[in-house]
């Protein structure tokens, strides 16, 4: 029998999402930065392509953000809800981790499997900052999924695309836990 790792376990069965927007500071350092997205990118990859890139946003690159969101959706003629979505995550930004999904030319990875290996990132940064005891949230929203907005505010080149948009600091205190997924509805076992 495999050796059990009882405590990643245990970690990963109590890992919750905590909204970014209380999210407060302080925030990881920038070698408590990089240990976490050292671990997390140990993530599949077949054919070791590293198919993506990391953007470190912090500081005043949040308000930059804002404002490129808030004028895109005054270009797209966006009301005052749709420029106040778009502003949100970037006025109440303290941290983020912005993964690029940069699939590579190859005959034997298919782009789907790229962008996989993308968003595997997302979430390995997301567990790995909370197992190091920080406060961590994947978001996107409309402008990450804007490819103008994505290549004026993150140089977005053809056939790239935001994966996602991790925040990273200290975490509110838990509320009650969200209802998790009934595996008995979802899970189908098939034995021949």
């Amino acid at each position: 029998m495999p050796a059990r790792n009882d405590a990643a376990l245990a970690f990963l069965k109590a890992r919750r999402s905590r909204p970014a927007k209380l999210f407060t500071l302080p925030v990881p350092s920038r070698a408590e930065l990089e240990e976490i997205l050292t671990a997390a990118t140990r993530v599949p990859d077949h054919g070791k392509l590293e198919p993506w890139r990391l953007i470190v946003v912090q500081g005043a690159a949040f308000a930059r953000l804002a404002d490129l969101a808030e004028a895109r959706a005054r270009e797209l003629g966006g009301d005052e809800e749709m420029v106040a979505k778009g502003r949100g995550q970037y006025d109440n930004g303290k941290l983020a981790v912005v993964v690029i999904a940069s699939p590579k030319p190859s005959p034997k990875i298919p782009p789907v499997e790229q962008l996989m290996s993308a968003a595997a990132l997302c979430f390995g940064i997301v567990n790995a900052a909370e197992a190091a005891g920080w406060g961590a949230c994947w978001l996107t929203g409309w402008p990450a999924h804007d490819p103008i907005f994505a290549d004026r505010a993150f140089g977005c080149a053809e056939g790239e695309t935001v994966a996602g948009i991790v925040h990273i600091a200290t975490p509110p205190a838990d509320g009650p836990d969200r209802p998790r997924p009934d595996l008995s509805r979802l899970v189908t076992w098939v034995e021949a």
